[in-house]
């Protein structure tokens, strides 16, 4: 049995979880009080777990796109005294026992890591792997659309499973980074925005209409086109209905000639910038370009705007957008700064990590569309990470040796959420294999190569779990459904690290608003920071 917090009473239920005897009972829980950076050697209390809910719920609604995610765990990892490196530069003569670093790519990925004050060549390393891409829809190259019936319209894609069921309806703000050009320097630099209001919405067609309207046969190209307004020629200079024409793309000073002029004005307006606010269509229309316009590009996307917010009788839950898997990110890089900090309850960003391991987490992009691009798991990033750092301790004995030696020594928490168990739906789960909220991690088993898990890896998160008074469940698909897939099998044979797959559960996978519980993320710190406190000396404990 494990212990489910009781917001309103203050003690704990019992639910059944992995390789705990029944009728164990639970200590009481403590109010939460102010939060403080836990105890680098010690499990986290239960009021620091319920301390990470309020800064889940802020990080969800403040960081809607997968830029502005890696933007603020970028911030974070600064202020706790990590050292930003450039994939561009030598890292030779940079890096130093007890330092703590990270690197980016694309703006849309990113590994951190800590190196032990002990540590030496050919040591191992605990590494949490996740991914910080979400299902979205993205604007077109060319999103401007002749009006329809006095709409104004905008060119959608979606990105992997978006633009389903759930999408119809929904209130949607536009984010992302747009590229601008420095008129004073000529150079090209990236900053993100988010137009926070709702601006677009894919309206439903209501049921009097009778089959027309059954929304599982609508057309996602044609039917499901977000309107952003309302206009005529005469009022703001949109494209005419009749003898419309599909526009090319240019250089500088003609990008935003292909983009609606209204969206162009307030994504200008956000970024505080001065943009050609000429007549940009009625310029297309005779052939000329706006050459003063400084945006040069931009990488748009639609998102729910509705916040993250406590729910339930008792605010048990967590609803928000995006929680796959930007759950299991925020808590792996709270558990490295966690795990990296002061031996006191006071914050120093200057306390220098005494293993003799490396501490690395890994933020990867494009995992819901395959991993395959550069930014994605199954790019270079996290080996060729791994490689400079050995390399640049091992100087003229860097070679495949340590590299191997290295990754053997490694071991791999593929760190993706998973699948409460939904009471309208028990007949869809496996007996024994139905994690549910409030809980802890579940690990994630499959026969056929979906996941890394197996009896080795199970038995070392096991101890791990032991030693930091963390829970673990696990989940399974049926024989008669089909399992998903994570980073972990890509990256575990790319490097030969032994891995396992374990994450946070949550109710509603892929839609544009689930649900995980109020405990969760604090639950998944609690573990990870566990893995990154206990795996050398659990390490050991396995011939």
């Amino acid at each position: 049995m494990t212990r489910k917090y009781d917001i309103t009473s203050g003690s704990f239920h019992q639910s059944p979880i992995l390789g705990q005897r029944p009728n164990q009972v639970g200590r009481p829980m403590t109010a939460a009080t102010n939060f403080e950076w836990p105890i680098s050697r010690t499990s986290l209390s239960e009021s620091d777990v319920k301390s990470y809910t309020s800064r889940y719920i802020s990080f969800s609604a403040q960081n809607p796109t997968i830029f502005h995610t890696i933007a603020y765990f970028t911030e974070q990892l600064k202020s706790h005294g990590f050292t930003k490196l450039s994939e561009r530069e030598s890292w030779n003569h940079k890096l130093s026992a007890g330092g703590k670093y990270f690197v980016e790519r694309n703006g849309t990925s990113l590994i951190a890591f800590v190196v032990g004050k002990n540590y030496k060549p050919g040591n191992g390393a605990s590494i949490i792997a996740c991914h910080a891409d979400v299902l979205t829809t993205k604007l077109k190259p060319i999103s401007a659309l002749p009006n329809k019936a006095g709409y104004v319209q905008l060119g959608v894609a979606p990105y992997a499973g978006a633009l389903n069921s759930t999408w119809w309806d929904r209130d949607l703000g536009i984010g992302g980074r747009v590229l601008i050009k420095d008129k004073s320097t000529g150079k090209i630099e990236t900053k993100l925005v988010k137009l926070g209001w709702p601006i677009a919405r894919i309206p439903t067609l209501a049921p009097h209409f009778g089959a027309a309207a059954n929304i599982a046969t609508a057309n996602r190209e044609t039917q499901m086109v977000p309107i952003v307004g309302l206009g005529d020629v005469a009022s703001d200079g949109e494209q005419k209905e009749a003898g419309w024409k599909p526009s090319l793309l240019g250089g500088a000073g003609t990008f935003a000639t292909t983009q609606p002029q209204r969206l162009v004005k307030a994504i200008a307006g956000e970024l505080s910038i001065q943009d050609c606010m000429c007549s940009l269509y009625r310029l297309r229309g005779y052939g000329l370009f706006c050459a003063d316009s400084t945006i040069v590009n931009w990488e748009l996307e639609l998102y729910d705007i509705q916040p993250a917010q406590l729910g339930g009788l008792e605010k048990e839950f967590i609803f928000a957008g995006r929680i796959d898997d930007r759950l299991c990110s925020f808590s792996a890089i709270e558990a490295l700064l966690a795990s990296s900090e002061s031996s006191t309850n006071t914050f120093d960003s200057d306390v220098v990590d005494d293993s003799g391991i490396l501490k690395i987490v890994g933020l990867f992009d494009d995992e819901e569309i395959g991993s395959l691009l550069r930014q994605g798991a199954h790019g270079n990033l996290l080996p060729i990470t791994i490689e400079r750092i050995c390399e640049s301790f091992a100087g003229s004995h860097a070679g495949a040796d340590v590299l191997a030696q290295t990754y053997a020594n490694s071991f791999l928490i593929s760190a993706d959420v998973s699948h409460a168990v939904n009471p309208n739906y028990l007949g869809s789960y496996l007996d024994n294999h139905s994690p549910r909220l409030n809980v802890g991690i579940a690990i994630q088993a499959d026969p056929n190569g979906h996941t890394t898990t197996d009896s080795v890896s199970t038995a070392l998160l096991q101890r791990i779990a032991d030693k930091s008074d963390s829970k673990l469940q696990v989940f399974q698909i049926r024989n008669d459904s089909r399992s998903g897939g994570t980073v972990g099998p890509m990256l575990s044979s790319a490097m030969g690290v032994r891995a396992i797959d374990a994450g946070l559960p949550q109710l509603s996978m892929h839609s544009i608003r689930a649900t995980t519980g109020s405990l969760d993320p604090g639950l998944g710190v609690k573990l990870f920071k566990g893995f990154f406190d206990h795996f050398e000396e659990v390490d050991k404990e396995f011939i």
